[in-house]
């Protein structure tokens, strides 16, 4: 057992845990940044260690194409290739597959794919995925699964669903064979038909998989639609189990999802909203590139104690994204992680304080506004 919860709100399915990954210990809820190629881009590995993350993210799909699992296996795994000296968490690249693909083909066994680099034809299986994890060296594996998009119709979501548990059958068997220290999660389907939804959780949550993954969620559906699934489901969840909610990264989608006992979120926003100049604050989501910061010397957030608000002033940030700095990128990148970091220990605290629909509230009342602008 790697989860223990540790308090839950009484209102609610919000809850706090101890996520315990090979001796490293993480509180729950958390917020994973992504390192797709096996960096969280304009950030170093320092970085991370000063901004107290203990989790991240890394992708099976790029990793598996460039550097290459001969390159990885000679360094030891990401981990030591990388540097990085906490948790890793990698998703299966099925994703990926069907995202940046035009030319893929499902099999009974596997996917068959051409790389968007340079065209060459590669087939993922069940097994393969976990062999590719392992050369990565994670502390949490994904399986593989079929992702169908939101607005399929009965008959692909039950292909979809046939996949996604014969291969989820497939990857337990093949991970027990040696399981070496990494754990294996699984992903249910089902788009946003309930039923089909319960019918997921119900075959994967059969399976012996050391937490469980909500997939296919926020992937272009109507909010609404994604919030119907998420109250649909929340009661029939394993609550000794962790609940990722993957792809997830908004301030009210993290909110609806800790509401509903989800215990893991991670997503590119926070990190490519900051390159784009939009970074998150206390006061609510700024746009750095409106005109109305150019001549300001305040912080980006006066309430904000990481090194880029005590430095620098939000008009030098705008004027670094203005005239394309590469620094800009990196400083606005730093303050969004910050900004998670607090957002989720803010969570957590409320949830042991009784106060989470307090919170709760505060914050989707800030972050369902249009930006801040002063």
């Amino acid at each position: 057992m790697i989860f223990q919860t540790t308090s839950e709100d009484s209102l609610t399915r919000a809850r706090t845990g101890i996520l315990n990954l090979n001796g490293i210990k993480l509180e729950t809820p958390v917020f994973m940044p992504v390192g797709t190629r096996g960096v969280v881009k304009t950030l170093s590995m320092e970085d991370l260690e000063e901004l107290e993350y203990s989790l991240i993210l890394g992708n099976t799909y790029h990793l598996y194409l460039r550097p290459g699992t001969s390159v990885l296996d000679s360094f030891g795994g990401l981990k030591k290739f990388s540097t990085w000296k906490k948790a890793l968490l990698t998703d299966s690249g099925g994703y990926q597959v069907f995202s940046l693909n035009s030319l893929f083909k499902y099999e009974q066994d596997g996917v068959r794919f051409q790389s968007h680099i340079d065209g060459s034809r590669h087939y993922f299986t069940p097994n393969s995925v976990i062999d590719i994890q392992r050369s990565i060296g994670s502390d949490i594996m994904m399986v593989l699964d079929d992702c169908a998009p939101f607005d399929s119709g009965p008959e692909r979501l039950k292909q979809s669903l046939d996949r996604t548990h014969r291969w989820a059958e497939m990857s337990v068997q093949y991970w027990e064979k040696n399981k070496n220290s990494q754990h294996l999660f699984g992903i249910f389907q089902g788009g946003i038909d309930l039923d089909f939804r319960l019918e997921s959780l119900n075959a994967i949550t059969s399976l012996p998989f050391d937490g469980i993954a909500i997939g296919g969620l926020s992937v272009g559906e109507p909010r609404k639609d994604f919030i119907r699934i998420l109250n649909g489901i929340a009661t029939y969840t394993d609550r000794n189990r962790p609940l990722y909610l993957m792809g997830v990264g908004t301030v009210p989608d993290i909110l609806d999802g800790v509401k509903n006992g989800v215990d893991m979120f991670d997503c590119v926003l926070p990190t490519r909203n900051a390159r784009n100049g939009q970074v998150f604050t206390t006061l609510g989501k700024i746009n750095l590139r409106n005109e109305r910061w150019k001549n300001s010397d305040s912080p980006m957030d006066p309430n904000c104690t990481c090194k880029v608000c005590k430095r620098y002033s939000i008009g030098y940030i705008r004027h670094l994204h203005h005239v394309g700095e590469i620094t800009a990128f990196s400083l606005s990148t730093y303050h969004n992680l910050h900004f998670m970091k607090n957002f989720l220990t803010e969570i957590q605290n409320s949830i042991q304080k009784g106060e989470f629909l307090e919170i709760y509230a505060k914050w989707k009342n800030l972050y369902e506004k249009p930006e801040f602008s002063g």
